[in-house]
């Protein structure tokens, strides 16, 4: 999809959902402890094993599930591909957090930074080192100085993502979007080849749909209130819309916008670990609201689409990439028409149609294949490969 292909704001074409249910007239199902194991058992063992095992080391600056920002879940969710492949797989974090011993997580390994053991000689012993955010430069330095292959993960097509890719010795590059991946090629259309990565790929961010799936509630919903996220306007919708629900979700970074003594027909909850969104934000969810200044995917779209909850979103271009048919965009600007957004959606026909749409686009967005194809390129920068 590109630039020119985001779809209508809501004023030209509405999308479809229904009417909130009252408090306590919708009873909540959600999906099964079993369910959620099912289709993660699924996925990750249809990887099969690897033949040679690695040691696979990542140097990030923080870590789930006490950082919960989609680019670590989305990391995560590729190491856990990697051990159900067979790899051993370490994570070493380069910030202070709260932690000081060790944990692990889906069978990754984590080592917060107050542990104090050697990442050097943890990177010494690696097939792979990855890395992603601030530790590219640093990490991707090390790797190069022992001659191990590096992996770098971008997140977002900031100038210095690629600049810092750019700086050579990149085994792999990995992008979450097509629109990221065309950036990056024309970023280094005029770097020399050694200082290019080697290959790219495409690993949209992994959501497996039952560990968010769920009947969705009565709120509309905004994820994260920091100012870049829509923070502002999500107050301002609320206030136009006083006989609708909304909740706002505190998130893993940036100063989150409060209203000083509130509205009365909002709720603001704590930051919370990913694996309590599903009961605590999507099951009393009805409308997701995505009003981000820049997005370069939307992991929370697809988080609440698994579960047929409509989203309306600004159109940038990653947002216009992952939603799809399924996006109902607006200007971020333009207060106006969120607030006819929500409103059509809550006409239990617009809201019906808007669902489907939903369900349909997350089943596209299954990520059977691009853990696969992550796992097979990992595998064949290394030697062992």
């Amino acid at each position: 999809m590109t630039d020119t292909d985001v779809p209508a704001s809501p004023r030209q074409r509405r999308a479809s959902p229904q009417r909130r249910s009252r408090p306590g007239t919708t009873k909540k199902k959600t999906a099964t402890p079993d369910a959620s194991a099912a289709q993660a058992v699924s996925v990750f063992e249809g990887l099969g094993r690897a033949t040679a095992p690695l040691n696979v080391v990542a140097r990030v600056h923080a870590y789930p599930p006490r950082h919960n920002a989609g680019s670590e879940w989305m990391l995560h969710s590729m190491l856990r591909a990697l051990v159900a492949r067979g790899h051993e797989v370490s994570v070493w974090l380069s910030r202070y957090s709260p932690d000081r011993a060790p944990y692990q997580v889906d069978g990754v390994h984590v080592v917060p930074y107050a542990a104090r053991q050697d990442f050097g000689a943890a990177a010494k012993s690696a097939d792979v080192i990855i890395a992603h955010h601030e530790n590219v430069p640093s990490a991707g330095a090390l790797a190069r100085g022992m001659g191990r292959p590096f992996v770098a993960l971008a997140h977002n097509t900031a100038p210095v993502v690629f600049k810092n890719i750019g700086r050579g010795a990149v085994s792999l590059a990995v992008y979450n979007s097509l629109h990221m991946q065309a950036e990056a090629e024309a970023f280094f259309c005029e770097y020399t080849p050694a200082l290019r990565p080697e290959q790219s790929i495409v690993v949209r961010p992994p959501v497996l749909g039952d560990d968010y799936r769920t009947t969705p509630g009565d709120h509309v919903t905004l994820i994260n209130l920091n100012a870049d996220k829509g923070g502002a306007l999500f107050w301002q919708v609320a206030e136009r819309l006083p006989d609708l629900r909304f909740l706002g979700v505190k998130g893993a970074y940036g100063q989150q916008i409060e209203r000083r003594g509130g509205l009365p027909n909002v709720e603001v909850v704590e930051h919370m670990p990913g694996e309590r969104m599903r009961d605590e934000v999507y099951a009393r969810t009805r409308i997701l609201l995505v009003p981000s200044a820049s997005e370069s995917w939307g992991r929370v779209a697809v988080e609440a689409m698994a579960s047929g909850i409509p989203v309306v979103a600004a159109p940038t271009t990653g947002l216009a990439e992952c939603l799809g048919e399924a996006g109902i965009f607006a200007e971020r600007g333009d207060v106006d028409a969120w607030v006819e957004a929500v409103q059509a959606l809550t006409d239990p026909a617009q809201w019906a149609a808007a669902s489907e749409r939903s369900l349909a686009r997350a089943k596209e967005l299954d990520p059977a294949a691009d853990l696969a194809e992550w796992c097979t390129a990992v595998e064949a920068v290394t030697s062992k490969g």
